[in-house]
């Protein structure tokens, strides 16, 4: 089958491609990150390079959900399913970000109709499907990463999810490999002051600010914020520690600071719904004073 970006989101599909509409019938990521990239001064300047095309594209794309409200209510109901399968999958976070950067994407090229569930999930379940093969050693066959949540009324056969993970791909110029705060928060979490790695609990830093991460995706201003500003902004504010000049400049000199204290407000006003979203994916996690705080071997103040 031959897919072009310009096709409709349908792909000529029709509705019998849905099994049913109701689906009442139907090691931790840090143990495997090179630690030897912190120190790679060559590593971080190419991401950061990477990174330049971003803060255009989040703007247009934010622009279109300003423009555009009702899609913001499609898209939330979108990520909410993303996250929820995420959650019980036990994913790497960075399929969970990855997944909602191709449905941003592809709406960025594509008209879709509000209240058209079943298209929405049929994105949703693509994007999914296709970030977890480019993120995850192993991906649960089509029907059964659908049945995970099965609250959802909808359940398409393989076929139709494969012709439209080919749609995305294609609509996104097959770049799947994209720039993600992920790229740059263990280089941030090492840099940041007072920190020792070794010491302070890496893994427990980097699941708490993987967290703010994914959560910071639900709320559609974070789309103006490249991913560099993202992870130095939710590494501050994960790890306890304040936006000021000091630490801004632990990070690195190619960092945009008036972006990350931007940021860094966005999670300030928007915190009650991060720490909801951050929440229902983890419930172990314990909110103190309104963040969900580190505890580390030391005190900045000791």
């Amino acid at each position: 089958m031959s897919v072009s970006p310009t096709c409709n989101l349908l792909c000529d599909e029709s509705t019998d491609d849905i099994v049913s509409m109701d689906a009442d019938i139907c090691s931790d990521y840090h143990e495997s990150f090179d630690h030897s990239l912190i120190d790679d001064e060559e590593f971080i300047v190419n991401i950061f390079n990477s990174e330049v095309d971003h803060q255009k594209q989040g703007s247009e794309l934010l622009a279109k959900y300003r423009k555009l409200p009702e899609l913001v209510t499609s898209r939330q109901e979108a990520i909410k399913w993303i996250l929820k399968v995420y959650s019980h999958s036990q994913f790497r976070p960075e399929t969970a970000y990855l997944s909602v950067n191709y449905l941003d994407r592809f709406l960025l090229s594509h008209s879709m109709k509000p209240g058209k569930g079943w298209q929405w999930h049929l994105l949703s379940v693509a994007c999914l499907a296709v970030a977890a093969k480019m993120e995850e050693t192993s991906v649960p066959n089509l029907l059964d990463l659908q049945l995970i949540e099965p609250s959802s009324r909808f359940l398409f056969k393989p076929k139709t999810v494969h012709r439209m993970e080919l749609l995305v791909m294609s609509s996104l110029k097959w770049r799947l490999c994209t720039v993600t705060p992920f790229d740059f928060v263990h280089y941030f979490i090492s840099k940041i002051s007072c920190f020792n790695p070794q010491r302070d609990g890496f893994g427990s830093v980097f699941s708490h600010a993987a967290d703010f991460i994914i959560s910071t995706r639900t709320v559609i201003d974070f789309l103006a914020c490249p991913p560099s500003t993202i992870a130095a902004a939710v590494v501050l504010w994960a790890t306890d520690h304040s936006v000021d000049e000091q630490n801004l400049g632990c990070f690195h000199k190619r960092l945009n600071k008036d972006m990350v204290r931007r940021c860094y407000n966005l999670i300030r006003k928007n915190r009650s719904q991060l720490l909801h979203i951050n929440s229902v994916q983890k419930p172990e996690h314990v909110a103190v004073n309104d963040k969900l705080k580190v505890v580390f071997g030391g005190s900045c103040d000791d």
